[in-house]
């Protein structure tokens, strides 16, 4: 399977590293062997609850996976304000799970990781990377958020799909794809 490689001039955090999959289940009696890469921190009462279960499932995909693009049907927003998080961190999140947990395989980083929302709603976009680094977007194209991770890390990315103002949710597409989005 090919996919095409197409550049794409984007306003977004590019990133790069790796790190293993976050450890998230119940605990072993046995001693878990150590990790080269460091857990994600404890959710706080400060941030949102990255550990609890995903509210609309979690996505096992490796490189080169299809159908791509990958989309899920969410409700953004909630009744929380992930400011102090990260930079543009804006726009109300529901903190007590994730709306998507994304297992992702990067295999040897040819492709970089697309991970955007679609709305008639005025959205905004957190996630929590596999080293637990916080990332939010909004307003990448129009009012639809997105962040590209240039040389995505391989483990767990909890997403949150937020909607800038305060009230009732609004129905978003959650996209995950390898390829820009066409313009």
């Amino acid at each position: 399977m090919h996919k095409p490689i197409l550049a794409a001039a984007v306003a977004v955090s590019m990133l790069a590293g790796g790190a293993a999959f976050s450890q998230k289940g119940p605990q072993q009696q046995q001693a878990a062997p150590q990790s080269r890469f460091p857990p994600k921190a404890t959710a706080g009462s400060q941030q949102p609850e990255w550990q609890a279960e995903p509210r609309y499932g979690t996505l096992n995909l490796n490189v080169g996976f299809e159908p791509d693009p990958r989309t899920v049907e969410v409700d953004a927003g909630g009744d929380r304000q992930p400011a102090g998080l990260g930079q543009d961190c804006l726009g109300f999140i529901d903190f007590s799970r994730p709306d998507v947990d994304l297992n992702y395989s990067p295999g040897q980083g040819q492709y970089p990781l697309f991970i955007s929302v679609v709305s008639q709603a005025d959205t905004t976009l957190v996630i929590n990377d596999p080293q637990g680094r916080w990332f939010c977007n909004d307003d990448l194209d129009g009012v639809n958020p997105g962040i590209v991770f240039q040389q995505p890390a391989h483990g767990n990315y909890n997403i949150w799909v937020g909607t800038l103002d305060a009230g009732p949710t609004q129905r978003a597409t959650l996209r995950i794809s390898e390829v820009p989005p066409q313009r």
